[in-house]
């Protein structure tokens, strides 16, 4: 697992980078949990989304957002983060100009942030949003989300509670072009402790795999 050091809006930004050796491979990046609240690249859910992703053929980057880890700078609110996301991908896509598929990852805030990332850079072709935190943040700039995407949560989350989700889900759902996916995963926590790690990510896969095959957006 290669550490690489990317520039970031503030300076210095830390992440894993896992390539493929297909020139080809389509790309993704997983965004971290809250950096105030102990949330870092290694996050378990982070952690698995990546081999995941790795492990259906994506060239992959996770990295600490600025103020984590060996991260330059300080929390910023999200306003700086979502820049540091944008760097990130940035970054990405300079070592990969061959991809033609973009997915963003993103776990609770991580998850936030990649739906504003998913605004801004239409090259994004899919998403996964584990857990996000439609209590805590507002979402209201998903008008209209730009892709199909997936967001799965537990029916015991106590941090983002699941009514919060699902009426994010069905404002998204009213909009047209897209499908916006939901799981809610029965009797799982907003952490997806075992054992909902392993069913959780294998629907992000059963997910992913499919829309790798029908090329939409």
């Amino acid at each position: 697992m290669p550490e690489v050091i990317f520039p970031g809006p503030e300076g210095r930004l830390e992440g894993r980078y896992h390539p493929q050796k297909d020139r080809d491979a389509p790309i993704a990046i997983v965004l971290h949990p809250h950096p105030q609240f102990g949330g870092t690249m290694n996050n378990r859910v982070v952690y698995n989304l990546h081999y995941a992703f790795y492990n259906m053929g994506f060239t992959v980057l996770r990295f600490n957002f600025r103020g984590v880890g060996r991260s330059q700078g300080e929390y910023d609110q999200g306003v700086g983060e979502l820049s540091d996301a944008a760097s990130a991908l940035d970054y990405l896509q300079s070592m990969n100009n061959n991809s033609k598929h973009c997915w963003v990852a993103g776990f609770s805030f991580g998850a936030w942030i990649g739906m504003q990332l998913l605004m801004r850079r239409p090259e994004i072709t899919g998403f996964i949003s584990v857990s996000p935190p439609a209590n805590m943040y507002d979402f209201s700039f998903l008008a209209p989300c730009p892709s199909s995407g997936l967001i799965i949560n537990g029916s015991n989350d106590r941090v983002a509670p699941p009514a919060d989700t699902v009426s994010l889900v069905n404002k998204l759902h009213e909009q047209k072009g897209i499908t916006v996916t939901h799981d809610e995963m029965d009797g799982a926590g907003h952490f997806f402790e075992d054992p909902y790690m392993d069913p959780m990510i294998d629907t992000v896969k059963t997910y992913v795999r499919r829309r790798l095959t029908e090329n939409t957006r």
